[in-house]
C-alpha cells in the first residue's frame, strides 16, 4: 500500500478528505515523538497511542514504518525547499549578494522552527532504515539542495560571478552549503549556548559570507562585502 498525499483537489470526495487529513495527523503525531524522544524510537505503536487508536489501523494508511519514515522525509525536504524559495523571491533579482544572504537566513530560520524536520533528514540514521535510492526522498532532497547552484548560475547568468574556492562550480556551491549547514547544526545542538544572539547572529553573517566568497557569490574581500 502506498500512503496517500495529504493534498487534494478541490474536487475530492469526502473520504478522500478525510483519509488525506486523517494522513496528515499522523505525520504530525510522528514528528510530535520525535520531538520528544527522538527518531530512533519512532513506532507504530507509540504513534497509534498517541492518536487514540490501534496500531492495525495505521496500516490503512502505510504499509509500514519504513513508509511512513519515507514520507516524513519527502515532506521535510518539501518544506525547507519551500521556505528557502519563498525568502529568496522577496528579494529582487539582480541582488545577487541580498538573495544569498536570504537564502541562508531563510534555512538557519527553518532549522529553529522544524528542529524534529532538521533531526529526521540530517540527525543520526534511523535505526533500521534506509531511504529508497530513487523516489520521493530523492527528488525533493534535490529540489531543496540546489537552491544555492541555482543561485550560482543566476550570479553566472549575469556575468557577476566571481572565482570560487574550488574550481568546480557544483563543489563550490556543495561547499558554500556545507560551510551554512555547519553552522546552523552546531547551534541547533546547542553548542552556541555560551553567546548571546547577537554574538551568534555576527558568527552566522561572517560564516555565510565566507560561503559566499566559496562559490564565487561575492566579492573576494570581505571589507568589499560588507560594503
Amino acid at each position: 500500500m502506498t500512503g496517500w498525499a495529504t493534498e487534494v483537489g478541490a474536487g475530492a470526495s469526502r473520504r478522500d478528505r478525510v483519509r488525506a487529513a486523517t494522513v496528515e495527523e499522523i505525520k504530525q503525531a510522528a514528528f510530535g515523538l520525535i520531538v520528544e524522544h527522538g527518531t530512533a524510537n519512532l513506532r507504530f505503536t507509540d504513534i497509534a497511542r498517541s492518536m487514540g487508536i490501534t496500531p492495525p489501523a495505521l496500516y490503512r494508511y502505510f504499509a509500514d514504518r519504513d513508509e511512513l519514515l519515507t514520507a516524513l522525509v519527502a515532506d521535510s525536504f518539501d518544506s525547507l525547499s519551500d521556505a528557502l524559495r519563498a525568502t529568496r523571491t522577496t528579494v529582487p533579482p539582480d541582488d545577487l549578494d541580498g538573495r544569498f544572504v536570504a537564502t541562508c537566513t531563510a534555512y538557519r530560520g527553518w532549522v529553529q522552527h522544524n528542529p524534529e524536520r532538521f533531526a529526521l533528514i540530517f540527525g543520526s540514521p534511523v535505526p533500521g532504515y534506509a531511504a529508497p535510492p530513487k523516489g520521493p526522498t530523492v527528488t525533493a532532497a534535490r529540489r531543496a539542495l540546489e537552491h544555492v547552484v541555482e543561485l550560482a548560475a543566476d550570479t553566472a547568468e549575469q556575468g557577476r560571478l566571481g572565482t570560487p574556492l574550488v574550481p568546480d562550480i557544483h563543489e563550490a556551491t556543495l561547499l558554500a552549503w556545507a560551510t551554512v549547514h555547519g553552522f546552523v547544526t552546531l547551534e541547533a545542538h546547542g553548542h552556541f549556548h555560551g553567546l548571546d544572539q547577537g554574538a551568534r547572529d555576527r558568527l552566522f553573517a561572517a560564516q555565510s559570507g565566507l560561503a559566499a566568497r566559496t562559490a564565487g557569490l561575492a566579492p573576494a574581500d570581505p571589507g568589499a562585502a560588507d560594503g
